[in-house]
């Protein structure tokens, strides 16, 4: 598979690091999209690929599928035009939280015929949602976000303090940076007005932990994340940037396990 990538940062170094440089089976990154060629054109050398500025020659190279690595403001500005083109993993999926841009993907998805990939990003648990709610029988979807008090509030606190206990919809549009995960949560079960959502600052900790309760016809599940940072970029988890090149490794298996 044939990969063009939006954005030459921490994700997309580290992508061009596994699949390009140690060879990886059935997968190479031909194309990447930036802004200034010239500021990034050590990657070419580097790695093999062709840098382009223009979106409409990037679409044209040779690629199967883009991914999306750069910010929730090129998601917006291209992702439309993208899928009229090719399939796409989505990494900044916090662009989702705006109810119209999700409406015209959804139409662009049945009007091309293309697949928009969402990672599982720092959390799990996700299969479990969308099986257990192919009835629609899931009956509750709850996450609950720890992270250190000083990421999140500037007063000094000694104990935990809940700062946020909601709905999905509410959490993303006052904590639009930390509530990623809670998009694709809701968008695999029950919808950002029924998934529950709770963030707390916490003191006594260094590392993001996301708890997802699920309960349901089928019975009830718990899974509890503790991330490390991505080593090149700590405000990203390492599970996070982990999830994108295993979203990509599963496209190109004959076995498919889950889902």
């Amino acid at each position: 598979m044939k990969i063009g990538i939006i954005g030459a940062g921490a994700i997309a170094n580290f992508l061009l690091k596994e699949i390009n440089s140690k060879q990886m089976k059935n997968l190479h990154i031909n194309s990447i999209l930036v802004r200034d060629v010239e500021k990034y054109r050590t990657l070419e050398s580097s790695f093999g690929v062709k840098l382009y500025s223009n979106l409409d020659d990037f679409l044209q190279s040779d690629i199967d599928i883009v991914v999306e690595a750069a910010n929730v403001q090129a998601v917006k500005t291209l992702l439309p035009a993208v899928m009229k083109k090719k399939d796409v993993v989505l990494i900044s999926i916090g662009a989702l939280a705006d109810a119209e841009l999700l409406t015209e993907i959804s139409s662009l998805v049945d009007e091309y015929n293309h697949v928009v990939h969402l990672p599982s990003g720092a959390i799990g648990g996700l299969d479990i949602v969308q099986n257990a709610h192919a009835l629609g029988s899931v009956t509750n979807v709850t996450l609950t976000t720890r992270k250190p008090a000083s990421s999140l509030i500037e007063e000094i606190i000694t104990d935990e303090k809940v700062i946020f206990a909601g709905k999905a919809v509410d959490a993303i549009k006052q904590f639009p940076k930390n509530m990623n995960v809670s998009i694709v949560l809701a968008l695999a079960g029950l919808g950002v007005e029924k998934t529950n959502v709770r963030l707390v600052a916490d003191p006594h900790i260094e590392k993001n932990i996301h708890q997802v309760d699920i309960s349901g016809d089928f019975g009830e599940a718990s899974i509890k994340i503790t991330n490390n940072p991505f080593p090149e970029n700590p405000k990203t988890s390492y599970l996070a940037a982990m999830s994108i090149l295993g979203t990509l490794q599963r496209m190109n298996r004959n076995i498919r396990i889950g889902g």
